[in-house]
C-alpha cells in the first residue's frame, strides 16, 4: 500500500496528514480554512486519493502560513508514499471545466521541484479566502514532493469555479502519474534510472 502519515509542527503551525494513494477518495478535512477543506475534497475524489489533513494555524494573522504548511506537509507525505516510483506512469495531465472556467494541469513525478503557475483570478478574495494563497500551496507542495508542475487557468470569470478546475485538474493529474503502468512493472520510468 501506499500510504503515509507524518506531521509539521511550527511556532506558527501544527499540521498532521495521512494520505493513501490507492484509496477510493475519502477525505476527511479541517484545517480552519474552510475554501482549502473544499478545494482538498476536490483533490482526494477527483484524484482517488485517501486523504486525512488536521491542521491549527495562526488564523488570527491570517491563512497564508496555514495553506503554505499543509502543501509542505502534503508534498512530504506524498513524496513518502511514491516510494521509488517503480512502475508508475509518471506523467499526467488534465482538463477540468467547470461552467465557463477550464484549467490544465500537467504533473511529472520527476524528482525535480519546479512550479509554472499560470492563473490570474478573477478577483482576489472567494469570500474570506485570500487567492493568493492557492500559489503558496502549490509551490509548497512541489518544492516537497519532489514534482514538476504546470498550472493554467484557460478561461473562467468566476474565481470559485476558476479555483475548482484547478484543484480538480491537479487530482486527476495525479492520480494519472501515479497509476501502475503493467508494461513497465518494476522499472523506474527514466533513461537515469532513478527519479
Amino acid at each position: 500500500m501506499r500510504n503515509a502519515s507524518l506531521s509539521r509542527d511550527t511556532a506558527e503551525t501544527k499540521i498532521a496528514v495521512s494520505l493513501e494513494l490507492d484509496g477510493t477518495g475519502v477525505a476527511r478535512l479541517a484545517t480552519g480554512v474552510p475554501f482549502l477543506d473544499h478545494m482538498l475534497d476536490q483533490v482526494a475524489r477527483h484524484g482517488l486519493i485517501d486523504l486525512d489533513v488536521r491542521a491549527q494555524g495562526d488564523l488570527h494573522i491570517d491563512g497564508h502560513h496555514t495553506v503554505e504548511d499543509i502543501g509542505i506537509t502534503l508534498g512530504q507525505a506524498f513524496a513518502q508514499a511514491i516510494g521509488d516510483k517503480k512502475g508508475v506512469r509518471r506523467y499526467g495531465h488534465a482538463y477540468v471545466p467547470l461552467d465557463e472556467a477550464l484549467s490544465r494541469v500537467v504533473i511529472d513525478l520527476s524528482g525535480r521541484p519546479g512550479l509554472e503557475f499560470h492563473v490570474k483570478f478573477s478577483r482576489a478574495w472567494i469570500g474570506e479566502f485570500d487567492v493568493d494563497l492557492v500559489h503558496e500551496f502549490f509551490h509548497g507542495f512541489v518544492n516537497h514532493a519532489q514534482v514538476t508542475l504546470h498550472v493554467d487557468n484557460l478561461r473562467g470569470s468566476n474565481a470559485h469555479h476558476q479555483c475548482e478546475t484547478v484543484f480538480k485538474a491537479f487530482g486527476r493529474a495525479l492520480r494519472m502519474a501515479v497509476e501502475s503502468d503493467p508494461r513497465a512493472a518494476g522499472v523506474i520510468p527514466s533513461t537515469k534510472g532513478a527519479l
